[in-house]
């Protein structure tokens, strides 16, 4: 089995110690066999509410459309207009994924007059992306 070597960006402290429990032990894959060896055994599983928000989160990236208005905003702040233009979706359609990506803290947005101008919310959200490009193309 081939062991992860990215590093990950968990969304709290327990996923912070989950992932370095497993990573100071040299494995990965939370199997049975290396719960009790690498303290990674249900009793160190971060909350269940937890585990389904992350699950939320990753389900946002299932959308072709989303990705690509994410990819989009890596390198440049944009508005609605020019976002649609950039993916060659309507901007209704941008509109609504827009929506999705904010509920989610993916994006965020600031006015400039009657524009309002969107960009990644964090650091995190390129690592993500970034990380799993490199991840597919492997």
């Amino acid at each position: 089995m081939k062991q992860n070597q990215s590093k990950t960006a968990p969304a709290s402290d327990d996923g912070a110690a989950l992932a370095e429990s497993a990573h100071d032990n040299g494995c990965s894959c939370g199997c049975a066999e290396h719960a009790g060896a690498s303290g990674t055994g249900p009793e160190s599983m971060p909350d269940e509410e937890l585990l389904y928000d992350l699950a939320d989160l990753f389900k946002v990236f299932g959308d072709t459309t989303r990705i690509k208005m994410l990819y989009a905003l890596m390198g440049q702040e944009l508005c609605v207009a020019d976002l649609a233009e950039l993916i060659g979706a309507t901007q209704s359609a941008v509109s609504h994924q827009l929506r999705t990506l904010k509920q989610a803290r993916l994006v965020k947005f600031q006015r400039d007059g009657k524009n309002v101008i969107y960009s990644l919310s964090d650091d995190h959200v390129y690592t993500m992306l970034a990380q799993g490009m490199t991840h597919i193309c492997e």
